[in-house]
């Protein structure tokens, strides 16, 4: 038993020795401080964000999009002294990354995550380089959990078939001028059959830290395995409140600006 201890007290203290050697950036707005720890296990996006740092790219562009119990997204370079009637959004660097999807990193409350374009236009899911999103999100009851989840997985396996029927449109346009009845329907099957088989990378399956995680401080389950998480919030979550709280207009962008006075190391 002793040596059971020593062997998990070695185990937990590793892990916090790797945390403390993560990259820490803060960054500054009127509502305070945000800390925000890098993880090393996304080296790709961590490096791009600190390159980005220190070439105080992100100093003086806004959170231009705010969304209430869901998030907070900034990094878009064209929102640096944008008039109050300019729409935001589409800015960004001349290059996306890869995705790093990282089974233990998922959409609780306070994680940095990219922005990044849909899968129509992005099948493989790759990041902004550097438009980013800080989750703020909700709580859930198990059940509601549950519910969501499932919500959430049909909603993903519909998105599918749609992607993989539109890889047959012209087939399906082809068999319907003939009147094939009998080939539509091998096809139709044909496509069931690979959309099913497909789906194993796509089901929502949450892992007991995640249950745990999504029923205390919240999150964003929907976004899990879809979008690069790379970093969590280690101080200032009081501030990211504050933030989504803001008035916004019908385009989610804050009535008044919420500027991102710097981020540093």
């Amino acid at each position: 038993m002793n040596k059971f201890i020593g062997v998990l007290l070695i185990l937990v203290l590793a892990a916090s020795c790797k945390n403390e050697t993560e990259p820490i950036v803060k960054i500054t707005t009127e509502y305070g401080d945000i800390k925000i720890r890098l993880y090393d296990k996304t080296p790709k996006h961590r490096d791009n964000f600190l390159k980005l740092v220190e070439e105080k790219f992100y100093d003086g562009l806004l959170f231009h999009r705010v969304i209430n119990h869901f998030m907070i997204q900034g990094g878009d370079p064209t929102s640096k002294n944008a008039g109050p009637d300019v729409l935001l959004g589409e800015g960004d660097v001349d290059y996306r990354i890869d995705a790093e999807f990282v089974p233990e990193y998922f959409h609780k409350k306070g994680v940095l995550a990219a922005a990044r374009e849909g899968d129509d236009t992005n099948p493989e899911r790759k990041s902004s380089g550097a438009q980013f999103y800080i989750v703020q999100g909700n709580v859930y009851s198990p059940e509601q959990l549950e519910n969501t989840v499932k919500s959430i997985n049909e909603r993903r396996k519909m998105a599918l078939y749609g992607r993989l029927k539109n890889q047959y449109k012209n087939e399906f346009a082809r068999l319907q001028e003939a009147n094939d009845s009998e080939a539509l329907d091998e096809l139709s099957e044909k496509l069931t059959r690979e959309c099913d088989s497909l789906f194993v990378n796509e089901e929502l399956v949450l892992t007991e830290a995640q249950k745990q995680a999504y029923t205390t401080v919240g999150g964003t389950p929907h976004l899990d395995g879809q979008y690069t998480v790379y970093g969590e919030v280690i101080e200032g979550l009081d501030v990211l409140d504050k933030i989504a709280a803001v008035k916004t207009n019908s385009f989610d962008r804050p009535v008044e600006d919420v500027v991102i006075e710097k981020v540093r190391r």
